[in-house]
């Protein structure tokens, strides 16, 4: 059954925002699953919008982030997929 648009605009959203916070705030997805609790496979899941949390998983998330739950549902869009690992950095 295909989601309702409006809800599946607004787990885009919850997923723009959880990767754009997770990303400035240096952390991986493996560190932020860790933080809220969740399980790494769910956090790629909620991050991609393609699954529908709960609020306590979008509270454990805003806490993991250090932000206000409502930042998390802020409208959003997310970035063109990109496939493939990304490029080594130099260090």
């Amino acid at each position: 059954m295909p989601l309702d648009p409006i809800l599946a605009e607004l787990l885009e959203s919850i997923a723009a925002n959880v990767r754009r916070l997770r990303s400035t705030r240096g952390l991986t997805q493996e560190a932020l699953a860790e933080r809220a609790g969740q399980d790494l496979s769910y956090l790629q899941r909620v991050e991609r919008g393609a699954t529908n949390l709960s609020i306590g998983v979008l509270l454990a998330l805003a806490n993991a982030l250090d932000t206000h739950p409502a930042r998390l549902l802020r409208r959003a869009t997310l970035p063109a997929v990109r496939r493939g690992r990304p490029p080594k950095r130099d260090r």
